[in-house]
């Protein structure tokens, strides 16, 4: 699979070109002595994908993908369907192809319609997508005007993901990458805007993960950061003793007033609360395309203001700092 050469062909020619050679390196290690048991059984689902009639590219809807006002017909219908279900699971969306709604585990166009109207215009510009999962907010991004998009995710189904979207929208002018923030290469910077959605609460040292976003960015860059957070006053963290929400790999929960102090600590300027929400489960929650458990099996069923431990239900914040 190297469906990557074109988008890094694009990135030769901006700020990032001393690193695409060290970029390119560290995707064929991981998918060569890193690649995930199950990639071929994914590489020949993207093979399989059928034909589609034309249709016209939406990148700024809710429904990204490319759509038409005529149904498919029934047979490719069904294969299509089939096809794209060997990619389960489904985690960020919503995805339409033409009359095909992909109905994803998060209603992610409503994280976007929350940060869209507060963040520095994207026309024109560099941006970077860490932990971008199949990259729904990355096509957003495109869609908002940004000149080129880097995703980065490590999770090998989600490159899949993203593959089959774009195997319908033939775009060159964005790409995810399967790699993790720390596959990097080492000093890379230069980008306009990153964006860390989902990420901040999965690192054990959450002010090193700070560090390395603020390095990314180039002088007046933008950081747009959304994670978890304690409601409550003043500078305080939650860290969890055993699991948060059924999930071990959760290290630090803190308040909003703590949030933007680490990230006044770190050099960040004009750091703005952009919106803080209680995720319902009404925006996550288990579908046809997302049949493992989610959010309604890990919140008390007596207290839906408690997760399954006893913590505060989850409540996520948007903020945005610049370099």
């Amino acid at each position: 699979m190297t469906p990557f050469n074109p988008f890094l062909e694009r990135l030769t020619q901006t700020a990032l070109a001393p690193w695409v050679e060290p970029l390119s390196a560290a995707v064929g290690e991981r998918l060569g002595q890193r690649a995930h048991g199950d990639l071929v059984r994914w590489e020949a689902a993207l093979a399989a994908l059928p034909e589609l009639p034309p249709g016209r590219a939406v990148l700024d809807q809710s429904g990204v993908g490319r759509h038409s006002d005529h149904p498919l017909p029934p047979e490719i219908a069904a294969r299509l369907r089939t096809t794209l279900l060997e990619l389960h699971p489904w985690r960020k969306g919503p995805f339409r192809l033409h009359d095909l709604q992909i109905d994803t585990e998060w209603r992610s166009d409503w994280k976007w319609d929350r940060l869209a109207h507060a963040i520095d215009p994207l026309d024109g510009r560099l941006v970077l997508d860490v932990g971008c999962g199949n990259g729904y907010h990355a096509w957003r991004m495109l869609g908002a005007g940004a000149r080129l998009v880097m995703g980065i995710d490590p999770t090998q189904v989600f490159l899949c993901q993203f593959l089959a979207i774009n195997r319908y929208l033939a775009r060159d002018d964005l790409a995810v990458l399967p790699l993790g923030i720390e596959d990097l290469p080492p000093g890379l910077t230069g980008f306009d805007t990153v964006f860390s959605m989902g990420v901040l609460y999965h690192r054990r040292s959450p002010l090193d993960h700070l560090a390395e976003l603020r390095a990314l960015l180039r002088p007046g860059g933008q950081l747009v950061l959304e994670t978890l957070v304690l409601d409550g006053e003043g500078p305080q963290a939650l860290v969890p003793p055993d699991r948060y929400a059924s999930m071990r790999n959760v290290w630090f929960i803190p308040s909003v007033e703590a949030l933007a102090v680490w990230m006044g600590r770190l050099g960040f300027k004009d750091v703005d609360v952009v919106d803080v929400s209680r995720t319902t489960v009404e925006e996550q929650r288990p579908t046809e395309w997302m049949r493992f458990q989610s959010l309604p099996d890990h919140l008390d069923p007596a207290d839906p203001r408690r997760t399954i431990e006893g913590h505060p239900a989850p409540v996520r914040a948007i903020l945005i700092g610049r370099a």
